[in-house]
């Protein structure tokens, strides 16, 4: 079994001087936790906010870019860049972990193909395309009131993408972004980290129809681990307790001086109080999992942690490390060995593969 995580925002904690190659006691995802975990790949997110302005996005990114190769460089016995689910492969054959790199919000190529291109020769292979607002690419699932879909500019993304073999991302994106990206992409396309509507009615996750398309288009939804994307009761405890404001406020000062003593203190602080929570667990996950292989079939459905992207996990799910409870529980549910592989990672990869062959065509 080949397990993949499409989801995971590590580059920005690489940036606040996390050493990926030892075992850290606070961080979701380093390589000895993937290793135990039993994790064969994972898609580092290069994630850009939407309040940075183009020159800041673009240099942000390089930064992340710069010290994932730099981490990659310092680690050469535990894991290693991959471009392809070959090399991925290959990589596992060797022992190690193979790491993809993923955008999180196209606003780093500034509205410019060249700058696309030269994100994909310095290895990105996935633009999730739009973030938590509207940007010069598409509308987002938070605002969507700026294009009512893809731009004129998105369409042309979408098109230099399929041709360069890149996979298109719709996880932060509105509804008639994701049908826009279904009518204008030659190729299939993925949510690398969503959930079901259905179960949590957080506009980020997909309805009914949206499985559906997707299944249609033979694209892949990677199911995401963030508990309040898998409960809706869990959203508005956080909501109206005003944990999750006092969180983010917490985390923002941490991340401004991410070597003062007080500030690392007080987000320890805050992280203790996330986990001593009621929150939904693993089980969850699979709850969510289980109703899109109902509605979009199990070759539609994968596995998006969003870790080190979220602050709070589910119970049982607190690292990477723990992702086989996951499969313990698909177990226990009586899917077969083969289900499970093709949830793990072999449905992802195949649609990757199938975005590589349309791009040679």
């Amino acid at each position: 079994m080949f397990v993949l995580d499409s989801h995971c925002d590590t580059p920005s904690q690489l940036i606040r001087l996390r050493n990926l190659g030892i075992d850290n006691e606070r961080g979701q995802v380093d390589f000895p936790k993937l290793k135990r975990g039993k994790v064969d790949a994972t898609f580092f997110a290069l994630y850009t906010s939407n309040s940075f302005p183009p020159d800041k996005a673009t240099a942000y990114a390089l930064d992340m870019l710069a010290a994932v190769y730099d981490s990659l460089e310092n680690n050469k016995d535990k894991a290693a860049m991959a471009l392809s689910p070959a090399q991925a492969y290959a990589n596992k054959r060797k022992g190690l972990v193979s790491v993809f790199l993923g955008m999180e919000n196209g606003s780093p190529i500034r509205k410019s193909l060249p700058l696309l291109r030269l994100f994909y020769r310095l290895g990105v292979r996935y633009i999730t395309l739009c973030h938590n607002g509207d940007n010069e690419i598409c509308d987002s699932a938070s605002e969507g009131t700026h294009w009512n879909g893809l731009s004129p500019f998105g369409k042309e993304v979408v098109a230099e993408m399929n041709r360069l073999g890149m996979m298109i991302d719709v996880a932060h994106c509105s509804d008639k972004t994701f049908y826009d990206c279904i009518e204008y992409s030659r190729a299939p396309i993925v949510s690398t980290h969503s959930c079901c509507r259905a179960l949590a009615h957080h506009r980020r996750n997909f309805s009914d129809d949206m499985l559906e398309a997707i299944s249609q288009n033979d694209g892949v939804i990677q199911i995401n681990f963030y508990p309040a994307f898998l409960s809706d009761s869990f959203a508005g405890f956080l909501d109206t307790s005003g944990i999750g404001d006092r969180t983010d406020a917490i985390e923002a000062e941490f991340i401004k001086d991410p070597g003062n003593p007080d500030k690392i203190a007080a987000w320890n602080k805050a992280q203790d109080e996330l986990l001593s929570l009621d929150r939904p667990s693993y089980k969850e996950v699979v709850d969510h999992i289980d109703y899109a292989v109902q509605k979009a079939g199990i070759d539609h459905v994968g596995l998006g942690s969003d870790f080190d992207g979220i602050t709070i996990t589910p119970e049982g799910l607190e690292d990477v490390s723990r992702i086989g409870v996951i499969f313990d529980e698909m177990r226990r549910r009586h899917y077969s060995e083969k289900d499970i592989s093709k949830v793990a990672g072999a449905n992802f990869l195949r649609v990757f593969n199938k975005v590589i062959a349309i791009s040679r065509k």
